[in-house]
């Protein structure tokens, strides 16, 4: 199989990268400086292993791919940037094309469904970062990242068997799952501290303010009555398999990335953001995920610094 890696930022330019390195066809996508440095020097993959550089066809969008009948779409773009990508590529690519969501959230493969008949979902646990144009950091070795992956709306089949196995070649930890949207929700809920991550000074207030955000998750995707993986199971997932590497100090998420990169924007509104909506579906409330959206959303619509606000002042509030 052939892979179009639509996002090569943190997440799509390690999984390209690797991807890449273990021999397989693939066509990166990027955008602006990053797309630039990729095509004059190659994406830089600083891996445990060492810095490699990553010599893939980079392009633009879709039109640029050069699409054959075993490509697949690795979509690794921000939640917040999916429409576009699927409006691209409904345009450009294969009807019949595969589009495996590699994102955070659970309302991408949704949306790549109603253009897609061949959707899958992809739980993403891969700690990495992209803060400067042409590098991505994978921060754990000597495997990057556990990436299991399932049919939506449930099921495998051969493009999911495919696909681990292309994924494990390169390294990576991937299992096949009958109901992978449940590893999906409840990777969800451990998103839910992203924004206190990125916005809030770090301490014993953001601290709370997370545990209250997933708390509150918690008894919204109870209430769906949605399938949702156990906490114990997700641990047991992820067992040992991610060690950080020694070498890299700890940064920050992918939200606290976009607010430090200045982007203006964020994904926040898919990850507290959904316990929103699903409860404002429900007519449950959700008074510490709304809390944490605005405080992101401000913060990043001004270009604010990454975890400059004090979390005492939403504490208080929610206290009252």
């Amino acid at each position: 199989m052939s892979y179009v890696v639509y996002g090569t930022g943190a997440v799509g330019g390690v999984i390209g990268g690797h991807l890449h390195l273990a021999g397989l066809p693939v066509t990166l996508v990027a955008r602006g400086a990053h797309l630039e440095a990729i095509r004059a020097h190659g994406l830089v993959l600083d891996a445990g292993s060492g810095r490699h550089r990553i010599d893939a066809p980079a392009t633009d969008g879709a039109a640029g791919v050069g699409w054959t009948d075993d490509t697949v779409v690795l979509l690794a773009v921000k939640s917040h940037q999916v429409a576009a990508a699927l409006d691209d590529l409904r345009r450009h690519a294969p009807a019949d094309v595969a589009v495996v969501c590699a994102t955070n959230g659970v309302a991408t493969e949704v949306a790549a469904l109603r253009h897609f008949a061949r959707t899958y979902a992809v739980c993403v646990m891969l700690p990495s970062s992209h803060l400067e144009p042409g590098v991505v950091v994978a921060s754990c070795h000597p495997t990057p990242a556990i990436l299991d992956v399932g049919r939506v709306p449930g099921g495998t089949d051969a493009t999911t068997a495919a696909v681990a196995a292309d994924l494990r070649t390169a390294g990576i930890a991937s299992q096949e799952r009958d109901d992978i949207m449940a590893w999906k929700r409840r990777k969800l809920v451990l998103n839910l501290g992203n924004g206190v991550d990125a916005a809030f000074t770090p301490g014993p207030g953001a601290d709370e303010l997370a545990a209250l955000a997933q708390a509150e998750g918690e008894r919204v995707l109870a209430a769906t009555g949605l399938s949702v993986v156990t906490a114990a199971d997700d641990t047991a997932r992820r067992g040992d398999v991610l060690q950080r590497r020694p070498d890299l100090e700890r940064r920050g998420g992918s939200t606290w990335q976009s607010l430090h990169r200045g982007t203006g924007d964020s994904e926040i509104d898919y990850l507290a953001g959904e316990v929103v909506l699903q409860g404002r579906l429900l007519g449950l409330p959700t008074p510490v995920n709304e809390a944490i959206v605005a405080a992101t959303r401000s913060l990043a619509y001004a270009g604010g610094a990454a975890r400059s606000l004090d979390p005492a002042a939403v504490l208080a509030t929610l206290r009252r």
